[in-house]
């Protein structure tokens, strides 16, 4: 029996809401979701405090309790759990804000010096979704692309798989997103 044929009647099946389809599919993908756990932890969310285990384990919460969701193959289901990731970060960075700032308690007007004494990682994670939303809300597809190659760590022809685009479609909108969010993480 071979692979893919296999992934893919697991994805039907967890779409369906099967639960252990979902665990089994989590299995059979590990090493790939843990190499891209990896990378996003990386590449900005080094200090939550989430180690790429956690991470892992707080997708496939996501996924048990997520409602239609029903990627067709294999790189569909990587690249949504990319942006999983993404979110799980940016929700614990913003919880780990939240904390810092007292939470429930009475706001407080803090100033510079100590705002600036704030570990950068929560800041450059959020500074980073915020830019990502508002390239979102410009073009909905540059925003995939930089989720699935820098997040996802998916390469050009595995997006321009799962978006259906050509390669070099996709080596242009990476240029494009790259500039811009350059541009919208120097304000």
């Amino acid at each position: 029996m071979s692979i893919g044929p296999d992934i893919t009647q697991l994805l039907r099946q967890a779409s369906e809401g099967d639960p252990q389809a979902l665990s089994r599919l989590f299995e059979a993908l590990y090493p790939e979701l843990r190499q891209i756990a990896k990378r996003r932890l990386a590449s900005g969310g080094h200090n939550t405090f989430l180690d790429t285990t956690s991470l892992i384990h707080e997708c496939y919460v996501k996924f048990a309790h997520a409602e239609g969701m029903a990627p067709k193959d294999r790189q569909h289901f990587l690249a949504y759990s990319a942006t999983a990731m993404r979110n799980i970060i940016v929700d614990f960075a913003r919880a780990r804000v939240a904390e810092r700032r007292g939470a429930g308690a009475q706001h407080v007007d803090l100033d510079s010096e100590l705002l600036a004494g704030m570990p950068t990682g929560e800041r450059e994670v959020l500074a980073v979704h915020e830019a990502l939303a508002d390239l979102a809300a410009l073009d909905k597809r540059l925003a995939q692309v930089v989720e699935m190659r820098y997040f996802g760590g998916l390469d050009d022809a595995e997006i321009a798989s799962v978006l259906g685009l050509a390669v070099r479609t996709v080596q242009r909108d990476w240029e494009k997103a790259r500039r811009v969010l350059s541009a919208a993480l120097r304000r």
